[in-house]
């Protein structure tokens, strides 16, 4: 038997079992104080002062249903000793029917706070089995242990946190691999009609994600072409070369910014949605509960929010292009006073296909890492608020992190074989 725990337990039970406070002691002319009996209570303790050494008599029922009934007297027990003058107690259990841990616990506080003041204990009428529950209780609980502080050098305290990130990194990429082919195993399951993946749980996600997406993805193309282009006007006007701003923001926007920003525009928006809702539903035990019916829970949550993106990050990409190019034309047309056939035609000259094409050819790529992390992360929620908030922070910042480190890659892939 636990010793902690159960006093522990007991003192919860009596404290949490009612606010009533226990009536005022009475003195009888027989010579003894009846300390506590409440009215529907099975157990009583009294002081009897008509022997010598005094005594303790216990009896009833002495369980954690009477206990709120006799522990706001243990505290008075010192003090009505010391009254009458004696050193030592008796202890009468004979009188005691029923025993739990609560009421061995108030027996062994009693013989506590006796030992305190000083005074001899002699115990009569202990029966086998409370001796035994009795001694499996200590006088005082076992303080807690403080652990000494823990001294770190400069050192530790600069390379402890950046090998704890490593780790963590290498068990979220280690984590990520195996996600990738869970992927897979979904897709699988996608085409041969045994999951709970269907093309409306698709469709529904390409709305959600993609289309949804549309207006706050073209105003932000918009006004960031207009700003390279009314940039990079003001300072190309100093060589009189204002024509090449066309140059500029073409190439600009379509190698490198369109998709780069779209991404970093759809890691915020819906890898934050993903880490969210997959959170939230691990937090009620919704995905526990795919399990044991059968599905499994990447096929049905995390592949189609994976080929929604699959989906929409290319079309999201094309159209923060066009707006940007009609920013970008705008802006040249007021400051520049390029017109729009201009601008058009010196943009056929500038770039090809192979530009737009590089652009592209990042989208998938990038919203495979934006759905494989935001739902690792949303995988990872436990079961508070606070873990939600912080795992869907978790999930946007790696998610930009991470896209804007393959499109570094991608950048010097594209300058190794000269495309």
């Amino acid at each position: 038997m636990a010793c902690a725990p159960a006093s522990q337990v007991a003192r919860r039970a009596v404290r949490s079992a009612g606010s009533r406070r226990p009536p005022v002691p009475r003195a009888h002319e027989t010579g003894y104080w009846l300390l506590q009996k409440a009215d529907n209570s099975t157990a009583s303790l009294t002081f009897r002062t008509d022997e010598k050494p005094s005594a303790l008599v216990f009896e009833g029922d002495w369980t954690v249903h009477n206990a709120p009934a006799l522990y706001g007297e243990l505290d008075g027990i010192s003090g009505k000793l010391k009254e009458t003058g004696g050193d030592a107690v008796t202890f009468d259990l004979s009188g005691i029917g029923q025993v739990d841990t609560a009421g061995a616990w108030m027996i062994r506080e009693a013989e506590a706070t006796c030992h305190k003041a000083g005074l001899d204990i002699e115990i009569r009428g202990m029966t086998d089995r409370l001796k035994e529950l009795i001694e499996a209780i200590p006088e005082t609980l076992p303080e807690p242990e403080e652990e000494p502080a823990r001294r770190r050098s400069l050192a530790q305290y600069v390379l402890e946190p950046v090998g704890v990130s490593a780790v963590a990194a290498g068990r979220d990429i280690y984590a990520g691999v195996g996600f990738f082919g869970a992927l897979f195993v979904g897709l699988g399951e996608l085409f041969s009609r045994r999951s709970g993946v269907n093309m409306a749980a698709i469709t529904a996600q390409i709305d959600n994600m993609g289309v949804r997406a549309v207006p706050i993805i073209a105003l932000m193309s918009f006004l960031v072409g207009a700003i390279i282009a009314q940039q990079g006007a003001f300072q190309l006007s100093y060589f009189g070369a204002e024509l090449f701003v066309v140059d500029l923001v073409g190439i600009l926007q379509l190698r490198e910014i369109g998709v780069l920003l779209t991404a970093i525009m759809i890691a915020g928006r819906s890898g934050s949605a993903i880490t969210a809702e997959i959170g939230a539903m691990r937090m009620r035990e919704e995905i526990d509960a795919l399990r044991v019916m059968g599905f499994d829970p990447v096929a049905v949550l995390v592949f189609p929010r994976m080929l929604a993106l699959l989906i929409a990050l290319p079309l999201l990409t094309i159209l923060a292009n066009f707006a940007a190019l009609l920013g970008a034309a705008v802006v040249v047309d007021l400051y520049a006073g390029i017109t729009y056939e201009t601008f058009l035609q010196r943009l056929q000259e500038a770039i090809d296909l192979a530009d737009l094409i590089s652009g592209l050819a990042k989208a998938p790529v990038m919203a495979v890492i934006i759905s494989i992390v935001a739902a690792l992360e949303g995988m990872k929620v436990g079961g508070s608020a606070e873990s939600l908030g912080q795992k869907v922070t978790a999930s946007v910042v790696k998610s930009i992190f991470v896209v804007i480190l393959a499109d570094g890659i991608f950048a010097i892939f594209y300058a190794a074989i000269d495309y």
